[in-house]
């Protein structure tokens, strides 16, 4: 057995356990936040047989898709007052998944 964490964006929580659900897989969905934007997001946690693993990881990878650069702007300080403050922008990566994939030495459901 492997238990597979996957944290996904809230944008792209719902159309991923629809898909891992339509695919037979049972999910656990906890809130999360993190990352540089300190954004919400979602970590799902599915336990599954070893052979279905990739299958999981796929349906994953479709439905968020590939990671897409976005501007921000950072607050930029210039000296040691904050008449200099401005902002200048910056480049970042969002959406796609980061995935973890364990083995499960118990697993019990009742």
């Amino acid at each position: 057995m492997k238990l597979i964490y996957a944290i996904v964006r809230n944008d792209n929580q719902d159309t991923v356990t629809s898909a891992l659900s339509k695919c037979g897989f049972s999910i656990t969905k906890l809130s999360t936040t993190g990352g540089f934007l300190r954004k919400g997001n979602v970590t799902l946690m599915i336990c599954t047989e070893d052979e279905k693993v990739d299958k999981a990881i796929e349906v994953i990878k479709n439905e968020c898709g590939e990671s897409q650069k976005i501007t921000i702007d950072m607050p930029f300080i210039s000296g040691v007052n904050m008449i200099n403050y401005s902002t200048m922008p910056m480049q970042i990566e969002v959406g796609g998944a980061t995935i973890f994939v364990t083995d499960v030495v118990r697993f019990e459901k009742f």
